[in-house]
């Protein structure tokens, strides 16, 4: 059986039944607006409540049109549906009704199935090329997606996060029909949608809405990118809200991931928008899984547990990170200290910073976390924040000892947090991750000139290039991009098979022994073996307790085998022997042994 879906936005082109079409914008800064359709000339749109203006005309799904200011300048709907092109082009009416769903049943998987798989869709080809993978990703056990930002952004390629119009996936990757047959296709090997979206900041090419309503913006706050947006403003809330409720319902997403949610400065707006979705959900499809995923530096515990969100844990992969490379520069200086001791932390109680004060901040970050579930963490290795904002975009690969890595796979994936994998991670690509846009001009020179400051601050630390130099490569350069898109082909090596096997394993072994046992599952603490090394203990929903050791140092450790003694069943261990090993009184180096004692 198929369906089709429609959100019914209150902004926007509404395509009606009669073959017409109501246009609707909000445009408080301006005391006329016209719309223009195809070539012809445009025509006054009525003003109507709070600064709207709405029109309605014969007008059929595929017609172009723009709105005019009082000026003559011609700009797309904010709440474009489609472009014809870029962000400075037309916007395009969408017949939603169009493309006929073949998974309407699909309601989701609970959350503590999840094993995601973050992508960039430009770098694998488009919506159709991701499409492809997916029979791929479901063998390797994968049972999320998600997708960096599809909002329309200026140029042929970007990272996402310089989108202007939320609402209209970008051309460039491919029709909307095909991002929605990505999305169908996804549901088909039970494979959920996760949707990465920008609420903190607009791009800054493309953006028209300072020249006709400026209350989006709050410019007495600023961010990296520019002034802040006023979520204060009831209109603007509305917006972005409906934006989510868009791609949960109308491109039937599973999840959102919201970008730095600390700049959105706003967590009432964030708790807003967790039960307005809350709501619609129980409203419209009860019983349907829709899950949020916060970025936010700030660590906001509270935050987390109000709107029932998960969130990145950077510390969990900052810690890890210093332990398997001996980075410390930037952000990474936070952990060097103690890293052994951070991690230990952020296993048994979510965040390694709960409010202590950070040098480098010149504040404190985050707040106790120990009452959460550990699934309200997302664990991961890598991402495109951690690959791409490194100059040369050099995965963990590169820096790693083999078998220390090999041993923090297995800490990744059977530990009770989501487990979280970058694209080619899998396979041990060493393809690069670069940061890259496609603009002209003096926007290109600034973005260029940014990231060689960026990267000069950090003072010629290990593993950083000349940034006076060419060695930096060029965001806009067709090349760039180039060099960071996968290989086809990349993952049929011996050495990718082997890394492959490991991976799959390893997602095999945590949705037979530990998924089902994830719903109500408890830390029972983590202890510091030396400065390498660390033992984790989880309680789970059937009594039995989850034992991770691990040491990612060059040495062995000495352990009490009656305090570490692998008893039940032992799910995995690297290198091999090194459960014997440890129940002989030593965790050997590069070492991780998992088990599984059952209940008492």
């Amino acid at each position: 059986m198929t369906t089709t879906y429609a959100f019914p936005l209150p902004f926007g082109a509404a395509l009606q039944a009669d073959g017409t079409t109501r246009f609707r914008v909000w445009a408080p800064d301006v005391s006329t607006m016209q719309l223009a359709i195809e070539r012809d000339d445009p025509v006054p749109m009525q003003s109507v409540n709070s600064g709207h203006f709405e029109l309605t005309v014969p007008c059929i799904a595929g017609t172009r049109y723009a709105f005019v200011l009082p000026d003559g300048q011609r700009v797309p709907d904010p709440a474009s549906r489609a472009q014809d092109g870029g962000p400075h082009d037309m916007s395009v009416v969408i017949d939603p009704r169009a493309f006929a769903w073949q998974m309407s049943a699909w309601r989701g998987r609970p959350w503590h199935e999840s094993v995601i798989y973050e992508l960039h869709v430009g770098a694998l080809g488009g919506y159709n090329g991701v499409r492809a993978r997916l029979p791929y990703l479901a063998q390797l056990g994968v049972s999320a997606i998600e997708l960096m930002p599809l909002g329309t952004f200026e140029g042929r390629h970007n990272w996402g996060y310089d989108g202007v119009l939320p609402f209209a996936p970008e051309s460039a990757y491919g029709s909307v029909e095909e991002l929605k047959a990505l999305i169908d296709a996804a549901h088909a090997e039970d494979i959920m949608v996760i949707m990465d979206v920008v609420y903190n900041h607009f791009g800054p090419s493309g953006n028209y809405l300072a020249s006709y309503a400026s209350p989006y913006f709050d410019q007495k706050t600023h961010t990296p990118w520019g002034a802040a947006i006023d979520f204060d403003e009831a209109c603007v809330r509305q917006y972005f809200i409906q934006n989510a409720l868009y791609w949960l319902f109308e491109f039937r997403a599973d999840g959102l991931r919201l970008d730095a949610v600390h700049a959105i400065g706003n967590d009432a707006f964030v708790q807003d928008l967790a039960t307005c979705i809350r709501d619609e959900v129980a409203a419209r499809e009860p019983g349907r899984h829709i899950h949020l995923i916060f970025e936010n530096e700030h660590n906001a515990a509270g935050l987390l547990a109000n709107t029932s969100a998960a969130q990145w844990n950077d510390d969990f992969h900052n810690a890890l990170h210093v332990l398997l490379t001996g980075e410390r520069q930037g952000y990474y200086a936070d952990f060097a200290d103690k890293p052994v001791a951070h991690l230990a932390r952020a296993l048994s109680e979510g965040f390694a910073y709960q409010g202590e004060r950070v040098e480098r901040l010149g504040r404190t970050r985050g707040e106790p976390s120990s009452f959460l579930s550990p699934t309200s963490f997302v664990a991961f290795l890598q991402n495109h924040d951690q690959v791409g904002n490194r100059p040369l975009g050099d995965r963990l690969i590169t820096h790693a000892n083999p078998a220390a890595l090999r041993a923090a796979v297995a800490l990744l994936l059977l530990c009770p947090q989501i487990p979280m994998l970058f694209m080619g991670e899998e396979w041990g690509s060493e393809t690069p991750f670069l940061f890259f846009t496609d603009y002209r001009g003096a926007l290109a020179d600034a973005v260029r000139k940014g990231r060689r400051e960026e990267f000069a601050q950090l003072g010629g630390a290990a593993g950083m290039p000349d940034t006076s130099s060419d060695a930096l490569p060029d965001p806009n350069a067709p090349e760039t991009f180039a060099a960071s898109c996968l290989a086809p082909g990349e993952q049929t090596t011996l050495a990718a098979d082997d890394w492959l096997s490991w991976y799959r394993g390893l997602i095999e072994l945590r949705r037979t022994w530990i998924i089902p046992r994830l719903p109500g599952a408890t830390s029972a603490g983590a202890e510091v073996l030396s400065p390498t090394a660390l033992c984790a203990r989880w309680r789970l929903n059937d009594g039995s307790r989850l034992v991770i050791a691990i040491n990612t140092g060059e040495l062995g450790v000495a352990t009490d085998t009656q305090a570490l003694h692998p008893a039940g069943v032992t799910l995995c261990q690297t290198p091999p022997q090194a459960a014997d090993a440890l129940a002989e009184g030593t965790l050997r180096a590069h070492a991780c042994v998992v088990w599984l004692e059952e209940p008492l």
